[in-house]
């Protein structure tokens, strides 16, 4: 890997693309494997019989619900180090170090046949995911910018996408060979394993300290932080994000079974999500971070809305391979330029601000599925059930960009400078 010169007491000074990529193999443990393993999965447990489909949406739910858990602690991280007399922060590549390691353990721990346990595993999953996200982003987007190479931290969202598509492939290889999902959780657990073993020396030897002039400019920064109002329409639009797309992103291989039964294509689909979610965050480090930024997190809501719209519109092979792509494209394209914009907004508590939003969309995930099951238990079929979630959701979407420009015209950028 590229290094850039320090001084001989300062750790190995990774370069740019070693921490893109480290940051981009953890967010592929953490969410592809730790949060999304249970997408592909689901279908495989439903056909074993160890849960039937209201079970999955609940064990889907503790997973998001373990999430917000963790986003509400990483919010709350300043106020618990005042409670406890303010000791030294905790360093946050040793927080995500023990995040990645607990998504392993946790993962691997869904393949024992205690479908009681399960619950409580996909929870604690869903906070360290959390964990790893919040602070792996905070601390990545950082050491970028110390490198002046902050472009490049759309490339660390490339990792959600890519641990999408490798578990989509790999759990589509495990049911043409006939396995089960236990087999699949197991070797989900061992590709997390090797990803966590891949990384663990950028986390410890790659830290820049921050330059000198940052300490100076620390009071400043804070007195420049934006008006609360816009950091809430900000929060806000995030978390109808989390709602917008976590219907079509936990059921998407159970619907597109329901409607092509006997499509070759059906454990494709969510590996074309994912593709989605890497081209989409490649294409994040074309634009330019001097625009606003809401602007575009309008736009990718707006083509996610789309996305969550193709399986009504068109439940067909070439509806669903459009709404697959079109929903990955923005999925952490939004993800990026909310942070970027937190950054902005709230330079001197960017962490803190971050687990704010991140524990909004948190909000919005954990009542997808619980709003799934009630649908269809009213409509008395799981058809017309994901029909009226998929509206909802849509709308929920459209909502968020209606948010963000509204947040722009109130508050333009040049009056935050």
């Amino acid at each position: 890997m590229s290094s850039i010169p320090s001084d001989a007491s300062a750790p190995v000074a990774y370069g740019p693309w070693a921490i893109a990529a480290a940051g981009a193999v953890g967010l592929a443990t953490a969410m592809g494997i730790g949060r999304f393993a249970f997408t592909p999965l689901m279908p495989m447990m439903l056909h074993d019989g160890v849960i039937d489909l209201a079970g999955a949406s609940w064990l889907a739910s503790a997973n998001y619900l373990g999430y917000l858990l963790g986003a509400v602690l990483c919010t709350l991280q300043p106020w618990l180090w005042r409670r406890l007399g303010n000791p030294p922060p905790p360093n946050a590549a040793r927080l995500v170090q023990a995040g990645l390691v607990a998504t392993v353990l946790l993962t691997l721990a869904m393949a024992l046949p205690w479908p009681a346990l399960w619950p409580a595993l996909r929870f604690a999953a869903g906070v360290a995911s959390a964990f790893v996200f919040v602070y792996i982003s905070g601390w990545c987007l950082a050491q970028l910018a110390r490198r002046d190479r902050g472009a490049l931290g759309g490339m660390i969202y490339v990792g959600p996408g890519t641990g999408i598509v490798l578990s989509g492939l790999i759990a589509g290889a495990v049911v043409v060979g006939d396995g089960s999902a236990r087999l699949g959780w197991l070797v989900f657990g061992a590709l997390a394993a090797a990803m966590t073993v891949a990384v663990r020396p950028v986390l410890r030897h790659g830290e820049l300290p921050a330059p000198p002039v940052a300490a100076a400019a620390g009071p400043s920064a804070a007195q420049r932080a934006a008006p609360r109002g816009e950091v809430a329409l900000l929060a806000a639009g995030y978390g109808c994000a989390g709602f917008g797309y976590i219907i079509t992103a936990t059921f998407l291989p159970v619907i597109a079974r329901a409607a092509l039964p006997a499509s070759v294509w059906l454990d494709l689909f969510w590996p074309i999500f994912g593709a989605g979610v890497i081209l989409g965050a490649m294409a994040t480090t074309r634009v330019a971070l001097s625009g606003d930024l809401r602007r575009m997190l309008a736009l990718c809501h707006g083509v996610q809305a789309v996305g969550v719209a193709m399986s009504l519109v068109s439940p067909t092979l070439p509806g669903f391979v459009l709404g697959s792509l079109l929903l990955g494209l923005p999925f952490t394209a939004i993800t990026y330029f909310a942070m970027q914009e937190v950054r902005r907004l709230r330079p001197a508590n960017a962490a803190s601000t971050m687990g704010l939003l991140t524990a909004l969309y948190g909000i919005g995930q954990v009542l997808g599925p619980p709003l799934v099951a009630l649908l269809i238990g009213w409509s008395g079929s799981p058809a017309r059930g994901f029909a009226l979630a998929l509206m909802v959701a849509a709308g929920t979407l459209l909502l968020g960009a209606a948010l963000y420009l509204l947040g722009a015209r109130r508050y333009p950028k040049e009056s935050t400078r």
